[in-house]
């Protein structure tokens, strides 16, 4: 009810409570008037009557008070109905707040502000806490999100691409071209070069331009730069990849259908595999390049690197293979000459007969323990044992003899055994050692052998004697042994220790993890590198593998600048050949980044249970509180039904006619007088029209009467108005209107107060 409408209902209450009071005076002399019989209704009369009975002053004073006490209560109950109706304003708005927030959140929008009223808003605060909470876990899942299509597109990008260079890996200029065009679709580049480097002429190095891709289409060139020159002169210098986003405007353009257009960004790579260059490969984009895009390029590029190195291994090893064949070939030609020679030893046979008894004994004795075989300088076999024949699984001698000895030989060892076999022809030093042939089969047998040079006269070699024991089972697993004790030792990090715990051996992985050097680790023991806080715990099982104990565990150690390690692995122990502990070895990794990730794992869920546990005991008081608002709400609806009723009660017995209407201008209230003044029952007109209350023509000529029948909210109030009206039975009368509204949360009613200006009040 707004200020105008409060001041009418005052003024119109106090009105009603002094006409009210005017009836109380009027009847007590009306009273004494008629029941003397000497007395008139006139002045003289009344003031005899006030002479006579006192009590008609007391009376009299119903004029002041009344309208006084109506006064007092009238302002009274405007001011409780205002009271609530704020308080219920407030919560609907802080709970249109609440809702409103809320759903913000439920849609993700955590930039929706909140303002907390005071310090004891709790429940305010819970709901900043919570969008807080919730916005962080949403960076963190997106975080972890785009993290995840990094990796996956790392490790897609690089199966990819050994796809590619596996194969292609026997042509070096398919091989750039198909590295250069897929690399630069997969980055989102616009232009791609590969530059091989030739350094066939130490003294004239140069890269070759071998593949150019731009817009899609292979570009044809052979373009030439010098060593040093240009960025690529110095990606090859440095050996360090370079990462340019202010590019000259001189330096290159990408031309297509549309013009010309400098690039964004430059990406150089050098192409380096255990320390060798092979080549730069270059790549021009519109759009800067991520970091896990450099990352991703550089590992490329070392794969290509190491490509590129196989590839020419693979010629080395060709070219080699074909200077064998013509070696093979001479040593063919020269199997004349030997033959020759034979025959001029054949004259010597008879003498070499005679000396060749005395060896016959051991001769047949070697045959049967060992493989033997005799060669002639130029590797041609003369001679094979039984044992020859078996071990490389051939039946006859016929077979053999006459071969020349690279029949024995696998392709990878002819080169160092071709020197070897020519030091031993020149008469140089016998050779002993593990030797491997090649079988029948194609098969590896593995020796321990000796080739010993067989002189004659002059101190010239004759023959060389070739004797051996077959090692293969156990090369084999030596070989093993050995592969596996190289991958442990690139892997894994290696500790050999003795029984005291003093460094004896260690990799490098090792002395890198620890920050350690040679000198420093030869006076560390393992006790050096463990946690001080773990050092008890450490000794009671370092006692246990000194006795043959194996432990297998996670380990606390500290490097040299005390930062904390976490290491995975095994103490075991070696024996020697009487079964005493020889030795303490240490196989394990580096686990430090999985139990720190362990960690803040264990701490972000101990967050979040703590977060979630926040969030029920803050629901839980959201939910009392809205329960308690309801209530309150309801009891404050309770109330104000009851003064609705009370207030209708209460106008249902003025004298004044009066009468209530909605929004829709439907007649809600309809009180006793109003019934006697038209001359309608409430059932007749209440839910009808108030137009039905007034005679059309009035209505049409009266701005008061029309603004008060038609919809809406421009309706006159608060002015005391004369009209006319007609009662049901067709009588004219003419009534004092007064016109009062009343707003609940936006819903108008508006009340009409009817008096008739023909009622004598005397």
């Amino acid at each position: 009810m707004d200020t105008i409408n409060q001041r009418s209902f005052v003024v119109q209450n106090t009105i009603y409570a002094f006409v009210l009071s005017l009836f109380f005076p009027l009847l007590g002399i009306s009273i004494d008037l008629i029941n003397s019989n000497d007395m008139q209704f006139t002045l003289e009369g009344i003031r005899t009557v006030y002479s006579q009975n006192p009590l008609h002053w007391i009376i009299l004073l119903a004029i002041i008070v009344l309208p006084l006490v109506s006064y007092y209560f009238s302002n009274k109950y405007i001011r409780d109905i205002a009271s609530k109706q704020s308080h219920l304003d407030l919560l609907s708005g802080k709970m249109n707040k609440i809702n409103h927030f809320t759903q913000k959140l439920i849609e993700d929008d955590f930039t929706q502000a909140f303002d907390i009223e005071g310090n004891e808003d709790s429940l305010g605060k819970s709901l900043i806490n919570l969008r807080d909470t919730l916005k962080k876990n949403k960076e963190a899942q997106e975080k972890r999100r785009q993290e995840d299509e990094q990796r996956n597109w790392i490790a897609e990008g690089l199966a990819r691409f050994g796809d590619i260079l596996r194969t292609n890996n026997d042509n070096m200029e398919q091989l750039s071209f198909m590295v250069v065009k897929e690399l630069v679709k997969y980055i989102n580049a616009i232009q791609g070069s590969f530059y091989m480097l030739n350094n066939d002429d130490p003294n004239n190095v140069f890269f070759d331009q071998t593949a150019l891709f731009a817009y899609d289409r292979k570009k044809f060139t052979d373009k030439k730069i010098k060593w040093g020159d240009g960025l690529v002169g110095t990606c090859a210098l440095e050996r360090q990849p370079i990462y340019m986003t202010k590019i000259p405007e001189s330096y290159v353009n990408i031309t297509s259908g549309l013009g010309k257009s400098n690039p964004k960004c430059l990406l150089l790579l050098p192409l380096i595999y255990e320390n060798e260059l092979y080549g730069v490969i270059e790549f021009a984009s519109y759009n800067a390049l991520s970091q896990h895009e450099l990352n991703f390029a550089e590992r490329v590029a070392e794969s290509i690197a190491a490509t590129i190195a196989s590839v020419r291994i693979n010629v080395r090893t060709a070219k080699l293979l074909e200077d064998s064949r013509e070696r093979t070939q001479a040593m063919s030609a020269q199997e004349e000459e030997m033959r020759q020679n034979m025959e001029e030893l054949q004259a010597t046979q008879e003498e070499l007969a005679r000396q060749a008894d005395k060896f016959v004994k051991l001769e047949n004795t070697v045959n049967h323990t060992m493989i033997r075989a005799d060669y002639a300088v130029d590797g041609t076999l003369l001679y094979a044992n039984t044992k020859f024949l078996k071990k490389l699984e051939y039946n006859k001698n016929e077979e053999v003899e006459g071969k020349h000895i690279s029949l024995f030989i696998g392709e990878k060892d002819k080169e160092w055994f071709t020197q070897l076999w020519d030091d031993l022809a020149s008469g140089g030093r016998h050779y002993e050692g593990y030797m491997k042939h090649i079988t029948k089969n194609g098969k590896d047998l593995w020796t321990m052998a000796t080739y010993t040079c067989i002189r004659g006269e002059n101190d010239a070699v004759e023959k060389i004697l070739f004797l051996a024991i077959d090692t293969t089972e156990h090369k084999k697993q030596s070989l093993r042994l050995e592969s596996i004790v190289d991958a442990v030792d690139k892997s894994s990090i290696k500790l050999e220790m003795g029984s005291n715990g003093s460094l004896m051996e260690y990799n490098d992985n090792m002395l890198y993890l620890f920050g350690y050097n040679e000198k420093d680790a030869k006076n560390l023991t393992i006790f050096d590198l463990i946690d001080p806080l773990e050092i008890e715990n450490f000794n009671n099982k370092w006692d246990t593998v000194v006795k043959g104990i194996a432990f297998h565990g996670q380990f606390k150690m500290k490097s040299k600048s005390e930062d904390t390690l976490w290491l995975r692995g095994a103490f075991s122990a070696l024996y020697d050949m009487y079964g005493d502990v020889t030795r303490i070895v240490f196989i394990g990794h580096d686990a430090t980044n999985e139990k720190l990730m362990d960690i803040e794992l264990r701490q972000q869920t101990d967050i979040l249970k703590k977060q979630e546990k926040m969030l029920r005991e803050s629901e839980r008081e959201l939910s009392k509180k809205l329960r308690e608002a309801r209530i309150e709400m309801q009891n404050q609806y309770k109330e104000i039904e009851k003064i609705k009723l009370r207030n209708e009660r209460t106008l249902e017995g003025a004298l004044d006619a009066i009468f209530t209407i909605g929004n829709d201008n439907k007649i809600i209230f309809f009180n006793k007088a109003a019934e006697e003044l038209w001359g309608y029952s409430k059932e007749e007109v209440t839910g009808h029209d108030v137009a039905i209350l007034f005679s059309a023509a009035i209505i049409e000529e009266d701005d008061f009467l029309m603004k008060m029948v038609e919809p809406g909210s421009n309706k006159i109030v608060g002015v005391r108005k004369e009209i006319k009206i007609f009662s049901k039975s067709g009588e004219e009368k003419s009534v004092l209107v007064l016109l009062s509204n009343a707003q609940v949360e936006k819903e108008n009613t508006y009340t009409a107060f009817i008096q008739n200006v023909e009622v004598e009040l005397f």
